[in-house]
């Protein structure tokens, strides 16, 4: 499968797999000096870069494991979202869960990016829906007998 990448800026680099498989791409912050994000607070990234994603399909954007367990720092959003129509900028924000200042150095990777496929779904509105063991019992109610 192709997808279409377009740098908006020369110094942007297009994001890498850290082995063959790895099913995240790394993205990279654009950024010629140190990002100081302190305690509790959002800032947003840029990348440089901007995406053609199949229709179909979508880019998920999640945490890299070693900046969360390291530096404890997390897409603020938790997962983003780019959908396959998108054709601006991919920006990241990044949030400091941590009680102390983190840097974020020019180059360096900050999120990875999955490719993955979504299923056009058409709500249907009913008057009743079909009844489940579990029903309509919500929060910790399962595995509980």
């Amino acid at each position: 499968m192709k997808a279409g990448i377009k740098k908006l800026n020369d110094k942007a680099v297009i994001p890498t797999r850290g082995t063959d498989g790895a099913a995240g791409f790394d993205i990279y912050v654009l950024s010629d000096e140190k990002i100081s994000i302190m305690p509790g607070e959002n800032v947003m990234l840029h990348t440089g870069l901007s995406f053609e994603i199949p229709e179909g399909y979508f880019g998920g954007i999640y945490a890299r494991s070693g900046l969360a367990s390291k530096k404890s720092l997390r897409p603020a959003n938790c997962v983003g979202v780019i959908d396959s129509d998108y054709r601006g900028e991919l920006m990241i924000p990044l949030h400091n869960d941590s009680s102390e200042e983190r840097i974020i150095e020019p180059g360096e990777r900050i999120a990875q990016m999955i490719i993955q496929p979504y299923l056009n779904v058409e709500f249907e509105e009913r008057d009743e829906l079909s009844d489940t063991e579990r029903g309509h019992f919500g929060f910790g109610s399962t595995g509980q007998k």
